[in-house]
């Protein structure tokens, strides 16, 4: 048997995760078996095996391939030495919700992992990864905005922890809901003036001030 080079060995693995893709997207999680995601491409079950062990390993690398990226950009927000934390937040928002209304990719994935993944004890391993992945992105949100704080950028009364709250919860709501009926709310027009929306709130609601 020839041994596949490098580049032939990531070609194969990008190709059977754009399949995998394809099939959650298309049946969900829980309906999608290894030998579906073979057929879709054209291989074999176990040129799956050859690059993941199980549809755990191969739907956390398709996620992966979305998340990681993004979650290095999210990273810079809180970053001590990032001179301007807010307008980096307010960045990431902004191109966070473009890419994922104008990228494909991202568009599947997300609507997967919203409507697609069906929490019903079946995916243990993944349920708890969704759920670590939830408190990380409020906490990493929560940093950002105490960097924010500490640069001069935002009250120093402010309520960290609601607002990361609340910014996680507004934006995954946008984003479930333009997922689910896309056609129901342009929400690529509306992307800035709903970010601002958020960074008003930050500056201005009374709401968001720790009390005395």
């Amino acid at each position: 048997m020839v041994r596949k080079t490098k580049e032939e060995a990531i070609e194969t693995r990008n190709q059977l995760l754009d399949a995998a893709e394809a099939v959650f997207y298309d049946k969900g999680y829980s309906q999608t078996t290894l030998m579906d995601i073979a057929k879709h491409v054209g291989m074999t079950r176990g040129a799956i095996y050859w690059h993941f062990k199980n549809k755990v390993d191969i739907f956390e690398a398709m996620v992966d391939r979305v998340r990681l990226p993004l979650d290095r950009l999210a990273e810079e927000c809180a970053d001590e030495n990032e001179p301007d934390p807010l307008g980096k937040l307010r960045e990431f928002s902004i191109a966070l919700l473009r890419d994922i209304t104008t990228d494909g990719r991202k568009n599947r994935v997300m609507s997967i992992l919203f409507h697609k993944f069906e929490q019903n004890g079946q995916a243990e391993e993944l349920e708890k990864r969704q759920v670590m992945s939830f408190i990380e992105c409020t906490n990493r949100i929560e940093r950002s905005l105490i960097n924010a704080i500490n640069k001069g950028q935002l009250p120093q009364d402010l309520d960290v922890y609601q607002a990361a709250i609340i910014k996680h919860a507004y934006f995954a709501g946008l984003l479930n809901n333009w997922l689910f009926l896309p056609n129901h709310f342009d929400l690529n027009s509306m992307i800035e003036p709903l970010v601002d929306n958020y960074m008003f709130l930050l500056h201005n609601s009374p709401e968001l001030r720790i009390k005395q």
